[in-house]
């Protein structure tokens, strides 16, 4: 069966969120010809208001293959929509959000790709449903609309027939998930081993978050004591403790600590034991009390508890399902 595939493109869009997806179904397309099929398995296609090469964010040049008028929706079997720095101009588009609420029904699935989820969502198309987008704008999809329950951790998300998928590559990931529900497994991991990629990504987006993040983006006695709660996890980290390390009253060094990490010192600590818990899990066969002791939750209990706070998945589940063994 020949399935359509449309990317939905505007100025200023993010140039992976476009040809990374694309390049997956067309990958899976030539893979298949040479192997079971006559004719390609998917069609691939960008759209856009007009005609008009499109500039995307780092300068690049895509010319759309139709526009929005003259493509009718009920022929696209797959509607992905791209995100990136464009977002913004495009959110202020009536045609464009006209023609996606419009067009929503009518494919099989429709997606959207990192930023991408602010046009479905002021499309009304996440009303009520579970949705992602990258790290860095969970916060503000939330914030501007209410009814979605923004999921910050999640690699892609899929509630009934509408997709949604986090920063950058991870459009990729999704299209992927796409064609393995598409065909099976073993075409999926084929296309993942040609494109150097992970069938499934271990772990959550919450990998590259400003926890992390902050790890490496400073020198100087605040990028030490960060370095130091790192290698110290299951060590008394209060913020006098921390405060006296650096030599600082505790009040102020909260206020500076926040100011250049844009969280508190707790919430810095506990985003550290978390993604070093999430990081053992997945790559190690330690018992999770254990986990839990050498990264300062005390007990399996207390981590349990912030874990899935933090990931809405316990220690156990989650090591079930990232878990890579010898084998992988």
């Amino acid at each position: 069966m020949h399935r359509s595939v449309a990317m939905v493109c505007f100025p200023n869009a993010q140039v992976i969120d476009v040809t990374g997806p694309l390049s997956v179904f067309a990958t899976a397309s030539e893979m298949l010809e040479r192997t079971e099929i006559d004719q390609p398995a998917y069609g691939t296609t960008v759209l856009a208001i007009d005609r008009k090469p499109i500039t995307t964010s780092c300068g690049l040049q895509i010319v759309p293959d139709q526009t929005l008028c003259d493509t009718d929706p009920a022929t696209v079997d797959t509607l992905l929509v791209a995100g990136g720095q464009g977002v913004r101009e495009a959110l202020d588009s009536a045609n464009l959000i006209a023609w996606l609420r419009d067009a929503a029904k009518k494919p099989r699935r429709i997606a959207s790709v990192c930023t991408g989820a602010f046009l479905l969502a002021e499309a009304g198309l996440l009303d009520g449903r579970r949705a992602t987008t990258h790290w860095r704008y969970c916060d503000a999809l939330a914030d501007a609309y209410p009814s979605i329950d923004v999921e910050p951790d999640a690699i892609h998300v899929k509630d009934g027939h509408v997709y949604s998928s986090a920063g950058v590559t991870a459009g990729m990931d999704l299209a992927l998930a796409l064609l393995e529900e598409d065909f099976d497994r073993n075409l999926a991991l084929a296309v993942a081993r040609d494109k150097v990629m992970f069938l499934k990504r271990p772990g959550g987006q919450s990998q590259f978050s400003t926890a992390l993040a902050a790890q490496t983006d400073e020198e100087g006695a605040f990028g030490k004591l960060r370095q130091w709660i790192l290698e110290n996890l299951n060590s008394e980290l209060s913020v006098p403790t921390l405060a006296d390390r650096i030599a600082m009253s505790p009040r102020n060094f909260a206020r500076v600590f926040a100011r250049r990490t844009g969280m508190t010192p707790a919430k810095f600590v506990e985003s550290a034991r978390l993604e070093t818990c999430r990081r053992r899990l997945e790559d190690t066969a330690a018992p999770i009390d254990g986990i839990a002791r050498d990264c300062g939750f005390g007990n399996s209990e207390r981590l349990r508890k912030a874990f899935q706070r933090r990931f809405r998945i316990t220690p156990q589940d989650y090591r079930r399902r990232f878990r890579v063994s010898a084998g992988d």
